[in-house]
């Protein structure tokens, strides 16, 4: 299969950690949701980073435990925030990393819903509108991932695993 990092990104609410969950799973491998990593090495919640220290302060933190998990977990299955996968930057790392990324495309209609049923609160989607921005200003970058893989209401987790499984192998 691969001895790279897989990475899954997406937008908010598109199902990174559960997909990279069950990848992992199938995978037999190691999963990290970067936001988790981000909360255990700074004590501290994205939300809470972002509200209290603004968003570039929570990018430069990201980047840095990004680097971090590539260099420690050579190879697994690791979620990316939101916005990671937007800043150039992270990319190379991803690539140097020799990682495959995996781009969940979700509706936005589907990630607003689950945003909405969500009990966490996400400071970079506040309402409807500010999140669909969001979504149509990343959609170009989440377009650069080497995979793309539809993520639609009637498909679970394990089957989008599978999907991602089969197009590595293939």
């Amino acid at each position: 299969m691969t001895n790279a990092p897989i990475v899954i990104t997406g937008f908010m609410g598109s199902g990174k950690s559960t997909v990279a969950r069950a990848l992992a799973l199938l995978l037999d491998s190691q999963m990290v949701d970067l936001d988790g990593e981000i909360l255990k090495q700074e004590q501290r919640s994205a939300k809470q980073i972002i509200e209290e220290d603004g968003e570039p302060a929570f990018r430069e933190i990201e980047t840095r435990v990004l680097r971090d998990v590539l260099q420690n977990n050579a190879s697994g299955v690791i979620a990316l925030g939101g916005g990671a996968w937007t800043l150039p930057g992270n990319r190379d790392l991803i690539t140097s990393a020799g990682g495959v990324s995996v781009w969940l495309d979700a509706p936005f209609n589907l990630c607003w819903q689950r945003i909405m049923a969500s009990d966490d609160v996400r400071p970079l989607a506040p309402n409807e509108q500010d999140a669909l921005s969001r979504y149509a200003e990343r959609r170009a970058a989440y377009a650069s991932a080497d995979l793309h893989v539809a993520a639609t209401e009637n498909k679970t987790a394990d089957e989008m695993a599978l999907e991602i499984v089969t197009a590595l192998a293939g």
